[in-house]
């Protein structure tokens, strides 16, 4: 048997947990992020349905702005704490079917598995994702790279990725991307196509005159050692050729928690700072302390107005599960930064320990 790389990419994620709770929201233009307030100034949104999509509306765009070109749209809170369930729940489903599973995220996870027919597989995930009341992309490809890139074609079949799953018109939402077939697919297309190049670095590459991964292909490797160091140059060449890792990285253990915030409204009072770093240590301190660790270090993270960002941390004595430490811990860290300029965000992480 062959060994394949699947890639499932949940669709629509945060929407789809959204709408298992509230399924009258179903075909919808439902936009997830902050809380849920289109008013509420520096939040973005985190998730949109596909129905909010087909208005222009995208990850990452300033809530404001989608209430603007989407102003029927439906915006709700984002609940990490749900979705983290529903993201658990997928995850202990994949690896009930054969392979080894690396989690990439909240919706998405390569699956290696040594098998015949990786379609019947993929159509198999799809199946089972689809009685939990979500639905999926999945990529299969003869390395991650190309399961990877293969999903956004599983996607893309049939109407567009702004059609709901299920309205696709002879789309399977399945797509085998390998070597026999890559340059008939990718070699016309922009560099910013492959996994792991942005416009940042594809902009760089237009003034080599790499336009197209084709380009990228041809290339000289030692100009792209040049312009891009000795080790991101030839990796970028080896991406041009679509070849990546045939298996998947073992899962780590977390080493830390963390929790952040960015305000509506920069903080410029002593009281409300501490009181931004008291609660989020709390969270922090408490949930990890709910799932039986133990905190050894307490580090603040501090971004100012002008976009400044700093981090200083603190070395516990010894192994702590007590909220109240970690707290006073943190308020102690905090009081080590000069707080000279209004602050944008706060940020607590703390690190296990063994107890």
């Amino acid at each position: 048997m062959a060994r394949w790389l699947l890639h499932v990419d949940l669709d629509q994620f945060q929407a789809a947990v959204e709408f298992r709770r509230h399924p009258e929201l179903r075909g919808q233009p439902v936009i997830v992020g902050g809380n849920g307030d289109p008013g509420e100034p520096r939040k973005a949104v985190s998730c949109a349905s596909y129905p909010a999509r087909a208005h222009g509306v995208r990850a990452g765009m300033p809530l404001r702005t989608a209430q603007r070109i989407c102003p029927d749209g439906v915006f709700l809170a984002q609940d990490l704490a749900t979705y983290a369930e529903a993201s658990e729940e997928i995850m202990a489903l994949l690896r009930t079917f054969p392979g080894r599973v690396e989690v990439l995220g909240f919706d998405e996870a390569f699956l290696a598995v040594d098998t015949d027919d990786p379609e019947q597989l993929a159509r198999e995930i799809r199946g089972a994702i689809e009685e939990l009341g979500l639905t999926c992309a999945v990529g299969i490809g003869d390395n991650k790279t190309r399961a990877k890139l293969a999903t956004g074609f599983a996607k893309a079949v049939g109407k567009s990725d702004t059609a709901e799953p299920r309205e696709r018109e002879g789309g399977t939402g399945i797509f085998r991307l390998t070597a026999d077939n890559w340059t008939e697919l990718m070699a016309h297309r922009p560099t910013t196509a492959l996994w792991g190049i942005g416009t940042r670095i594809a902009k760089r590459m237009s003034g080599l005159g790499i336009e197209t991964v084709a380009d990228l292909a041809a290339a000289d490797r030692q100009v792209l050692a040049a312009e891009f160091g000795p080790n991101t140059g030839p990796y970028l060449w080896v991406l041009g050729h679509g070849a990546g890792d045939t298996d998947i990285a073992e899962p780590r253990e977390p080493v830390g928690h963390s929790r952040s915030e960015t305000f509506p409204h920069d903080l410029t009072e002593r009281e409300e700072i501490d009181a931004a770093v008291t609660r989020l240590a709390t969270l922090v301190a408490e949930e990890t302390i709910a799932a039986g660790r133990g905190i050894g270090r307490v580090s603040v993270t501090l971004r100012t107005s002008t976009f400044f960002t700093r981090s200083k941390q603190r070395k516990l004595p010894h192994a702590s599960t007590d909220v109240d430490e970690i707290v006073q811990t943190a308020l102690e860290v905090l009081h080590g930064f000069e707080l000279d300029r209004p602050v944008r965000l706060l940020g607590v992480r703390v690190e296990f320990v063994m107890l």
